[in-house]
């Protein structure tokens, strides 16, 4: 019974808060034609993530051909 009274209760207080519906807000964003690239126009931290992942990416492959020119020298 008061499992019930409890589900109850947060499906009705859930349905009274309404979520802003921002789908076309953002749709216009990127389709703003801008001379953006689509993985830049979400604004700075687009921009920051996108450049530390490229870093991540360059430095990954450094260390990777690093390591195999290593490996493939024999110890003295």
């Amino acid at each position: 019974q008061g499992l019930r009274q409890i589900s109850q209760r947060t499906i009705s207080t859930a349905s009274r808060r309404q979520i802003e519906n921002r789908v076309p807000e953002k749709q216009k964003l990127f389709q703003e034609d801008n001379g953006l690239p689509v993985h830049l126009k979400g604004g700075i931290m687009d921009a920051l993530l996108y450049r530390v992942t490229m870093g991540l990416a360059v430095f990954g492959t450094v260390y990777v051909v690093y390591e195999l020119l290593g490996a493939s020298v024999p110890k003295k």
